[in-house]
């Protein structure tokens, strides 16, 4: 099962990515998480992307293409994967399908959790963060109820900023469906449902 996870900031791809890896332990391989871990463990891709970090630019393709590979060389991955964050665009995705090409391995599906940005907007808006413990809960929380500390709304959580980030995955990110879909690996659930109907349609999707 080697899948590429797209959808929408707010879609719901994490909580469907956590559920496939517990299932069917494949490794889910997040860029983001890979940029924080290399820049955490001061390795030489690390040290390179640190430097763009700090500057508050992009980290370019060819970092970020490196860092995936070396993940995709671990023994977990071989097993499968679900690339969750990459590729972000086209360019990526035709350099994705090469460097799988010189591994001997392929993408199976591009899995589209899809859901209305207007949903998204409603959803990731009443979403509140608890500040001593991090919790996430909802608008309903007067306390976090893990910790009974206070709840608050971070800034990227208010509309105006979620419609920014909705605008920028539009323009970068939505190409991407129509190159999968053009390549006949794409398949689309309807995330806007409650979480464990959508997990049996992604299952039904991939053929579990």
């Amino acid at each position: 099962m080697n899948i590429v996870l797209l959808g929408a900031p707010g879609a719901g791809k994490g909580t469907q990515a956590q559920r496939l890896v517990a299932d069917y332990g494949v490794a889910h391989i997040s860029t983001g998480d890979l940029l924080r871990a290399a820049v955490k463990g001061g390795t030489e891709l690390g040290v390179k992307a640190k430097k763009y970090m700090d500057a508050g630019e992009l980290v370019p393709d060819e970092l970020v293409i490196d860092l995936v590979k070396e993940r995709l060389d671990q023994d977990d991955a071989k097993k499968g994967f679900i690339l969750d964050g990459f590729p972000r665009n086209t360019t990526q995705a035709v350099t994705l399908d090469s460097e799988l090409a010189k591994m001997e391995r392929s993408l199976d599906c591009a899995l589209l959790v899809d859901v209305e940005p207007a949903v998204i907007v409603k959803r990731l808006s009443s979403r509140r963060t608890c500040r001593a413990c991090g919790y996430t809960g909802t608008a309903a929380d007067a306390v976090c109820p893990s910790c009974g500390g206070e709840m608050y709304q971070r800034d990227d959580d208010k509309p105006a900023t979620i419609q920014n980030r909705l605008d920028v995955y539009e323009k970068s990110t939505s190409p991407l469906v129509e190159y999968y879909r053009g390549k006949g690996i794409l398949v689309s659930v309807d995330g806007d449902r409650p979480v464990d109907e959508v997990y049996a349609d992604v299952k039904e999707a991939l053929g579990l």
